[in-house]
């Protein structure tokens, strides 16, 4: 009957290095999630100035609170790991501002969006008058 002999070392040193790549994996999936909300964040962020900032110019206009609600419809169901979201809304004479905040546990993202409140229609009537009046 023969014997074999079989060595440990590989055993010990998979038992040291799969903890040191399975941190490594799960660290690559949580920052794929982070980017992946923060992207969501700021499009619906960067959408809610915009549409503010075109609504504004309407005969009705439009309300901070109509903005946050067109946000969070937005945002909701597709963020992963940012459940819990604050928004605020500041409209001023010249620009509409959003600001998103979202956290969980120990990580945290802020988005600050700004648009432009112009009127392009105002100006377009003025160039057209002043060009048919010959000035």
């Amino acid at each position: 009957m023969k014997k074999f002999h079989v060595q440990g070392s590989m055993t010990v040193e998979m038992s040291f290095l799969m903890p040191m790549v399975l941190f490594l994996i799960m660290g690559c999936i949580l920052t794929a999630f982070y980017y992946h909300d923060k992207n969501i964040l700021s499009g619906a962020a960067y959408e809610t100035a915009v549409v503010g900032s075109t609504k504004t110019r309407e005969k009705d206009g439009i309300k901070d609170g109509e903005l946050e609600t067109l946000f969070y419809q937005r945002t909701k169901g597709k963020c992963i790991m940012f459940v819990d979201m604050y928004v605020s809304v500041k409209m001023e004479k010249e620009e509409i501002e959003v600001i998103a905040r979202a956290s969980r546990k120990y990580m945290k993202v802020s988005i600050m969006k700004r648009a432009a409140i112009t009127e392009p229609e105002r100006r377009i009537r003025k160039w057209r008058l002043g060009y048919r009046d010959g000035t």
